[in-house]
């Protein structure tokens, strides 16, 4: 894994349509409308924030995390309006031993079911698998979550089981999850 590509400068992606950058203070108003929305977090182990203080020091805790190497959140820009949060797509829980990463990715409600979380995975893939040199990138869905699971399979990711009563969300308690995983290997002959 070469942690300096992601963390020497932060890095912006970009596909025809949509761009992945750096989540700033200006964009409070777009991160406070996600953060507060209960219906984003419905099938996620966030706690939904919704005093614009605690979002606007959320924002904060973001470049925090990024420079202690620990997570990274990019923001998800439409390229023809690219001041304009659509939504978040993280990559966190580094594993260099194994050379793993778990990604996860929330947009404003507004923003569903346009194909934009489906896309923002496609940008942060080839970056991840050959740029950073990750071997393996999964993601951990809740079970009822469904839309988030044809996200992953349309990025070419499998499930790969259920860790039953495995984990403590905050808000959710104890909570199955489903694994979903891609290897290098897989990302490579889905291409080919």
């Amino acid at each position: 894994m070469k942690a300096d590509v992601l963390f020497n400068q932060f890095p912006i992606r970009k596909s025809d349509e949509y761009t992945l950058k750096k989540i700033e203070e200006q964009h409070l108003d777009e991160v406070f409308e996600i953060y507060s929305n209960d219906n984003v977090f419905a099938y996620c182990g966030i706690i939904p924030k919704h005093k614009r203080e605690t979002v606007k020091s959320m924002i904060g805790h973001f470049e925090r995390d990024y420079l202690k190497k620990s997570r990274i959140k990019w923001g998800i820009f439409a390229n023809d309006n690219p001041e304009h949060l659509l939504g978040i797509v993280e990559a966190f829980d580094f594993n260099q031993k194994v050379n793993m990463v778990t990604i996860g990715y929330f947009l404003s409600e507004a923003h569903w079911g346009k194909g934009i979380a489906t896309e923002a995975v496609k940008i942060l893939l080839p970056f991840l698998f050959m740029d950073v040199k990750i071997n393996r990138i999964q993601a951990e869905v809740m079970p009822p979550n469904e839309i988030s699971k044809k996200v992953l399979l349309k990025n070419g990711f499998t499930k790969e089981g259920t860790v039953r009563q495995a984990t403590l969300w905050a808000g959710k308690g104890i909570v199955d999850l489903e694994i979903y995983g891609i290897l290098k290997e897989d990302y490579e002959k889905g291409r080919g």
